[in-house]
């Protein structure tokens, strides 16, 4: 069964850090490019990042430039998402999916299959 699972949200003051894990089952992040999304109360779902499994290549939004980062583990299937110096504004459900097979991915790829149940990422003072 193909499955991505979240987990490693929590509450955090601004400047802050946390580091979210996207657990893969049924298949390999290696062959798939993995994006990670957020939605915030009110707001469209966003790309925030995404990993390329063709050259290994990553995208961000820009607004996180500089203070996310994507990695993966290729032993433990997981991908992760590093996130730094948080601000009120990353508030959001944070997601993982599939957003390619052997391909270059950006933010505004579209992701395919189904949502985990995603993990909430509270940044407040």
């Amino acid at each position: 069964q193909v499955q991505l699972v979240e987990s490693g949200g929590g509450s955090v003051q601004p400047g802050g850090s946390l580091r979210l894990s996207c657990q893969a089952s049924g298949f390999t992040v290696d062959y798939y490019s993995i994006g990670w999304f957020r939605q915030a109360p009110g707001k469209e779902r966003e790309g925030v990042s995404c990993l390329s499994s063709l050259d290994g290549s990553t995208d961000y939004l820009d607004s996180v430039a500089g203070r996310f980062t994507i990695s993966r583990d290729l032993a433990k299937n997981t991908v992760y998402l590093e996130m730094n110096s948080l601000k009120p504004e990353d508030t959001a459900v944070y997601y993982c999916a599939t957003v390619g097979f052997r391909s270059t991915c950006s933010i505004t790829t579209k992701a395919f299959g189904s949502w985990g149940q995603g993990t909430q990422v509270t940044v407040s003072s």
